[in-house]
């Protein structure tokens, strides 16, 4: 099994691919794209006010700047030679959407002209940052030569170094986007995570994972909505509901799915490991359009069982949605009425079923077979070890990154990344 160090500071690494490449990144930039040469003269007039750090010579300090200088030059080279036929090759598709809408009649077919409007779009979001990615290159150009100049200034060489960061961050989204090519890779996401029994670690854990795809989320620019929140008595959750409504995040998090493991100390003081266990299924959130799917009422069971307010501090009711023919079921109690939670649980349904025929190779929920269901709770996914190694060992790709609070803190990059090369080269 191959080992992936922890994430160096200065490193391209796969946690920079954040949110969605169709979202336009959002970065401080010295420069911006109306009038990029007359910013890039006026970073040069505030910069030159910097002042060097007074121990220049020091030699921790010089290898340093040699380390700076040499990342800044590596973005700047990989964005330089990617991005001017990235652009071309995306201007082009631009232009293309443009010419189909032309000659389109809208009225003739508004389904239609509503799929070509969304591709356009994205389109012109995608050309937008990729010329984002050419200012950001020129930026961090400048700011090096102004810091060659000024007698090495390392404070401009950070500054530099921030702007060729996003370049690669950009670059990154882009190339990360080009992998997505499932039929729901584009979709929002429904995280649905459930506590093992075992007691109340299990529980305890299932509230962390909670927390580090919350957090991820909040990396990637969004603030993930917990819609079902399940407590337990004596602390941590039974299960969660989390949504993400951004695209590309069913793409990004389709591989989380299955058991995620906690091993860490027994906490009797006994020589044996505790083992906490939580699974995390991922459906997808259609953001665009509704789920059409269309599903026979003598197919279902819904149900309202009582929900004591206090304990759900919620003010709708709980409904639950079983479909018959595959046993596959769930609930809502996050919404305000009951028929908001029944249709926000059988939308989940849908998009369920929809995955589980993709996943089976069929083309008709009907011809699901009940047996050949992956259950969450047959698939290892990732365990993560806080006894004797602080580690996390991703079983779906084979790799360990070797810093656990930093996995915690919502630094699953690598493994996202990990994961959607592996569904591209299957």
């Amino acid at each position: 099994m191959a080992t992936v160090a922890s994430e160096p500071a200065f490193l391209r690494t796969a946690h920079h691919i954040a949110s969605s490449f169709y979202s336009k990144p959002q970065h401080h930039s010295l420069v911006t794209n109306k009038k990029p040469h007359a910013h890039l003269l006026l970073c040069s007039s505030r910069i030159r006010a910097c002042h060097s750090i007074p121990d220049n010579k020091n030699v921790y300090k010089q290898v340093g700047l040699f380390s700076l200088r040499r990342k800044i030059e590596d973005a700047v080279h990989r964005a330089e030679m990617f991005t001017s036929t990235a652009l071309e090759i995306e201007e082009a598709k631009r232009t293309k959407h443009e010419e189909i809408l032309r000659a389109f009649d809208v009225w003739d077919d508004p389904a239609k002209s509503n799929e070509i409007l969304v591709k356009l779009a994205n389109s012109i979001k995608v050309v937008d940052s990729l010329k984002d990615l050419r200012y950001m290159v020129e930026e961090a150009k400048l700011i090096k030569h102004l810091a060659e100049v000024n007698a090495i200034d390392y404070g401009l060489y950070k500054q530099a170094y921030d702007a060729s960061l996003g370049a690669s961050k950009i670059l990154d989204q882009y190339e990360m986007s080009k992998l997505l090519k499932g039929p729901f890779d584009m979709s929002g996401a429904c995280l649905v995570i459930k506590a093992g029994s075992g007691g109340i670690y299990p529980k305890l854990w299932a509230e962390r994972l909670l927390g580090m795809y919350l957090k991820w989320a909040k990396k990637q620019g969004y603030e993930g909505r917990i819609v079902d929140r399940c407590p337990s008595t004596n602390g941590g959750i039974n299960s969660a509901t989390l949504e993400l409504e951004f695209e590309c995040a069913y793409g990004y998090l389709s591989g989380e799915k299955g058991v995620h493991k906690l091993i860490s100390d027994s906490p009797n003081e006994s020589s044996e490991l505790e083992a906490s266990l939580a699974t995390v299924d991922v459906i997808p959130m259609f953001l665009e359009n509704p789920c059409d799917l269309e599903i026979d009422s003598e197919d279902l069971i819904i149900s309202t069982p009582s929900i004591h307010v206090e304990q759900k501090k919620q003010t709708g009711h709980t409904v639950c949605i079983q479909h018959i023919p595959t046993g596959i079921s769930f609930q809502s109690s996050g919404e305000r009425s009951n028929f908001a939670n029944k249709m926000k649980a059988l939308n989940r349904l849908k998009a369920k079923l929809q995955v589980v025929a993709m996943e089976q190779g069929v083309e008709s929920v009907r011809s699901i077979s009940k047996d050949k269901i992956v259950n969450p709770w047959q698939e290892e996914t990732r365990s993560y070890l806080s006894h004797p190694h602080k580690l996390v060992r991703d079983l779906k790709a084979g790799i360990e990154l070797p810093d656990l609070i930093s996995i915690l803190e919502g630094n699953i990059g690598p493994f996202i990344a990990a994961h959607v090369n592996m569904r591209v080269m299957s």
